[in-house]
């Protein structure tokens, strides 16, 4: 039988090996192979018999590094299927699903050695040490006295080794080797915590899904929609169906949209089973080296019963899958931006139809994509219409801008009249309140008014970003940073000035305009501090903050009873952007954070600023009307032929120099082109919406099709007919999320 053997390291090598006799090597087992003068690892993507008739002599697997496969049948089938549908190599998408800290045998587990002593050692023998080894005795009797009469070695201090061999040796204790996990929450503090009582409607979506449960479900279920206002206690319901899974003896798997973004899930779930002695594992790409290996083998031994995680951990190894939770399903942060460009949800799915196990999509404002599979019957439709406090939705008001800005004189105004008496009113009553800005920094820009000129980035086609904090100009694409000028570069006028606003500047006039009130500020540039936001998030619930001012880090996961009042600044920011999902990410984003508001006792107000008041996402949203929305949106994308009516891919071509990134396009475009089937929309080239970032020019092509598989079997076909310029790449996104 014949290997196909992905070898491990940053190129994607993959070489056939003969498989010697009595060495048992399946598909997705780890193996050792000669390379050249060398041994290396990789993994064994296949097992094939072995060709009729060959010229060359073929070289042999030479062990098996772990005696199981690491990568199940189902994760393989898996593979195969994302390989196929967004056309990502097979190497890449194994790459995925074997993560760097299990695939490098440089990781290993941690170990101690332990000292136990023996139980009721010969008196005798104990005054005999006593008396011709008192550094013996003085050992063996602090490990009499210990817990369990066993410690770690290395608690006993380096010169005590020579002693406890000579004990070893004489019986007095054992000496041996245990796993010390690596502990990503160690620090963290857990109360436990029981179930809730369900009302009507919880109890009905808890229902359906128990009933779908088994030990050995016949065929895969229906996967189910959740869609429920916020604070409707979809994590409740979350945690009831994943004790009934663990009840029969399955495993379960959490998705959050980014495990920073989602403290207050991981926490529930963790403090819910926290009985489980420590079943619950936690993967994200923030872990070390050494506490992914621990995790992810956990995970494999099925000694962690429980995965909550992001992104990449659709691919954990989780045996006898019994429920797949993804909350928060509309997130675009589900989509993966590098090969292979998977989308973590529509993965969830299918992997719980090949196990087949339970799924349950979960969000206040799904994407559309979901809820046209609710309309056609693909998916079961849960419904949570109310808030399970029993009390009502927040009241939302809408404040136009253009008007604030009359009452300036001109002067963009940050906070809106009503806002700021909002603020102050709250504070009197010791209550709390978030605002929300999706922009981070000072300034949005440095602009001369004399000769118009704006300090941009040398690298990307944007403006740079004025952060006070570190007095720099910061470009949010590539990460480059320059010094503020004093006067204008071009000009040499010193009436250059700041545009815009971001979260800095907004905490700095609400310092000025409530001196005597608490603040904090959640994103990018103040949560370098590792466990910053914990600390922040703790702070808050505590009422030892008043004001919360934050980004996107801010808009979901997060129930605080005291908050009253939500403030959105700015609420235009992602609206008026080349992208045909600009009105439902603003929608859905607007939704998540009102809902931050009102979620005890005392009612909430939301304050939404804009300049927009008219547009459909606001309006809609203002009135928590989920249904409304997505009825006029999906009659605009039917009639334009958009998702989720069609499937949307783009092709970009990069490179340093701009005519070969655009010619090599055109040329593409002109293969494209040719024999091109039937229902599929070819668009025409085009500069990227960011036409350089990273001193790359891109210029993309868009093509829609009803069918996913004819587009990406005949844009691979061309691309791999295909030479393309070295300092070229073309990169092909299936079902694409970012156009810029």
């Amino acid at each position: 039988m014949i290997a196909r053997v992905l070898i491990d390291g940053p190129s994607e090598l993959v070489f056939d090996y003969a498989i010697p006799e009595g060495l048992a090597v399946v598909a997705g087992c780890r193996v050792r192979v000669p390379i050249r003068q060398k041994t290396t690892s990789g993994t064994v993507l296949s097992v094939t018999p072995p060709p009729e008739q060959s010229e060359f002599a073929m070289r042999e697997v030479k062990s098996l590094i772990d005696p199981e496969p690491l990568i199940t049948p189902v994760l393989l089938k898996t593979a195969r299927w994302i390989a196929d549908y967004y056309g990502s190599s097979i190497e890449g998408v194994i790459r995925s699903i074997l993560p760097e800290a299990v695939r490098t045998e440089d990781n290993s587990a941690k170990t101690r050695r332990i000292a136990t002593a023996v139980a009721d050692p010969d008196p005798e023998a104990v005054a005999k040490l006593e008396k011709r080894a008192a550094k013996q005795h003085a050992i063996l009797t602090i490990l009499l006295h210990a817990p369990e009469r066993t410690m770690a070695v290395a608690d006993l201090g380096e010169s005590t080794a020579p002693s406890l061999k000579s004990l070893a040796e004489k019986g007095f204790i054992t000496i041996s080797t245990e796993e010390v996990r690596r502990d990503p929450e160690a620090d963290e503090t857990i109360v436990p915590s029981g179930p809730l009582a369900l009302n009507d409607q919880q109890q009905e979506a808890f229902e359906a899904i128990k009933s779908s449960l088994s030990p050995t479900p016949p065929i895969p279920p229906s996967p189910y929609l959740l869609l429920g206002v916020t604070g409707s206690g979809k994590t409740e319901v979350y945690l009831q169906a994943a004790q009934s899974a663990l009840d029969l003896g399955k495993t379960v798997l959490v998705l959050v949209p980014e495990i920073a973004l989602t403290p207050q899930t991981v926490r529930r779930f963790k403090a819910r089973f926290s009985q489980l002695n420590d079943q619950v594992a936690v993967l994200h790409s923030h872990l070390s080296q050494g506490e992914r290996f621990d995790e992810w083998h956990r995970i494999r031994k099925g000694t962690a019963r429980i995965v909550i995680g992001a992104r990449s951990a659709v691919f954990a190894p989780l045996p006898n899958l019994g429920l797949i939770i993804v909350d928060e399903e509309h997130e675009s942060s589900y989509k993966q931006e590098s090969p292979p460009r998977y989308h973590a949800r529509d993965v969830a799915v299918l992997r719980a139809a090949f196990e087949p196990c339970v799924i349950v999509l979960g969000s206040a404002t799904p994407s559309l994509e979901s809820w046209q599979n609710c309309l056609s019957g693909k998916y079961h439709l849960l419904r949570l219409d109310k808030r399970a406090d029993a009390h009502s939705m927040p009241l939302v008001r809408v404040i136009d801008m253009r008007l604030e800005k009359q009452k300036q004189k001109g002067q963009v105004a940050i906070l809106s009249d009503r806002l700021r008496t909002a603020l102050e009113q709250r504070l009197a009553k010791g209550e709390q309140s978030i605002l929300f800005l999706n922009r981070r920094g000072f300034a949005r820009s440095l602009q001369c008014h004399s000769c118009g000129h704006a300090c941009t980035c040398p690298h990307c086609a944007v403006a740079l970003t004025y952060h006070r904090t570190d007095e720099r100009l910061v470009c949010h694409v590539c990460g480059h940073q320059s010094i503020v000028p004093k006067k204008c570069p071009e000009c040499k006028d010193p009436g250059i000035a700041l545009q815009g606003y971001g979260t800095q500047k907004v905490e700095e006039v609400l310092q000025k305009v409530l001196p005597e009130a608490r603040f904090a500020r959640i994103d990018a540039d103040a949560m370098r501090r590792k466990n910053a936001l914990r600390d922040i998030l703790r702070k808050f619930k505590s009422n030892k903050i008043d004001v919360l001012i934050g980004t996107q880090m801010i808009a979901k996961g997060l129930h605080f009873p005291n908050v009253t009042l939500v403030g959105i600044l700015n609420a235009d920011l992602g609206l008026h952007v080349p992208d045909f999902r600009a009105g439902e990410r603003t929608f859905q984003l607007i939704t998540q954070v009102a809902g931050r508001a009102g979620r005890g006792e005392l009612e909430g107000e939301v304050i939404v600023q804009t300049f927009t008041p008219h547009s459909p996402s606001i309006q809609f949203a203002r009135k928590h009307d989920f249904d409304g929305y997505a009825e006029q949106e999906m009659e605009m994308r039917r009639q334009f032929r958009f998702p989720p009516f069609a499937h949307c891919a783009v092709l970009t071509a990069r490179s340093t120099h701009e005519r070969r990134a655009e010619f090599t396009l055109q040329t593409l475009h002109l293969r494209l082109k040719e024999d091109l089937p039937d229902g599929i929309t070819l668009g025409e080239v085009l500069p990227s919406p960011l036409i350089r970032s990273h001193d790359q020019f891109r210029f993309q092509i868009t093509l829609r099709s009803n069918k996913a598989r004819p587009l990406t079997n005949h844009v691979q076909s061309v691309l791999r007919r295909t030479t393309l310029p070295e300092d070229v790449t073309v990169v092909f996104d299936m079902d694409a999320y970012n156009f810029s």
